[in-house]
């Protein structure tokens, strides 16, 4: 109905056309291919095309091709993570993942934000092509059918937000599970949402790089969705380090219908999580405060 509509209103200007251009515009009216329609009724991308998102040095388990993405370079000492949690250092273009095929989740995603690439990041599309990770082992990674159909409903929530993204390549790759959790939709889109959205403010303000930490706390009796047993966080943080001024300051909050309270500062931080991802790092202050 919806093509017909839109052929008969077209059709003068495809009469005035040449016969190219009456093509072109005859092509768009056509009814989508059944690939196209497999892709966005799924919702996301074949392995194979998967895999062409990353770089080879992006396919090997280690955070060697995106040191830079880390403060002073220097990345997460994966020999720190538990070995039950069986951990995988992976890099993205823009952003790196501490990811355990235990919890079939990240643990830790670190983005390095500033204001020219939050300007290119802005107005960048959406893809909404989600994919299972290709370059984790198949039972040590979630799937979509994990985050179908589940009772209460589950998001598949960013921790590098598509929002920060630069570029397509970059948010073709935010769209990986490797990057996600499964968050309460309210906590999602609205209070998390807020959350990420003033870090971007502050980064556009910084007078350099800003390095944001992100990811999920599983406390005892936290729970699980979908046959590969993924887990759900108890709780989500936010770290934000500011380079230039030596800030830090953190967001710790549940996954659930909350509200946003004033970020804490480091110290405060480490003792809420155990998590001392700023390692030797100078923190000089917090948010607000010198």
């Amino acid at each position: 109905m919806h093509l017909r509509k839109i052929a008969v209103g077209l059709s003068a200007l495809v009469l005035l056309s040449s016969g190219a251009e009456a093509r072109n515009l005859l092509d768009l009216l056509k009814p989508p291919t059944q690939a196209q329609e497999q892709v966005s009724r799924s919702g996301s991308i074949s392995k194979s095309a998967a895999l062409d998102l990353y770089s080879n040095k992006q396919k090997q388990a280690s955070f060697d091709g995106c040191a830079d993405l880390f403060p002073a370079a220097k990345p997460i000492n994966i020999a720190t993570v538990p070995a039950t949690m069986n951990p995988l250092a992976l890099c993205s273009d823009h952003f790196a993942v501490l990811y355990s095929q235990t919890s079939k989740t990240p643990l830790v995603v670190v983005e390095r934000l500033n204001a020219a690439q939050l300007q290119d990041a802005k107005g960048e599309e959406r893809t909404n092509q989600f994919y299972a990770d290709p370059r984790i082992p198949k039972s040590g990674r979630a799937e979509l059918s994990d985050y179908r159909s589940q009772h209460p409903a589950v998001d598949r929530g960013h921790q590098s937000p598509a929002a920060d993204a630069p570029n397509p390549n970059a948010m073709a790759q935010s769209f990986a599970l490797s990057n996600m959790v499964p968050q309460d939709p309210t906590n999602n889109r609205k209070i998390w949402s807020k959350v990420e959205s003033d870090v971007r403010k502050f980064a556009k303000r910084a007078e350099g790089n800003v390095y944001v930490f992100t990811g999920p706390l599983f406390d005892p009796g936290h729970t699980t969705i979908g046959d590969n047993k993924v887990w759900v966080p108890s709780r989500l943080f936010k770290l934000v380090y500011d380079a230039s001024s030596q800030r830090a300051w953190a967001y710790v909050l549940p996954n659930a219908e909350t509200r946003i309270e004033r970020p804490m500062d480091y110290d405060a931080f480490v003792k809420a999580t155990g998590l001392k991802l700023l390692g030797n790092l100078p923190v000089t202050g917090s948010v607000g405060r010198t």
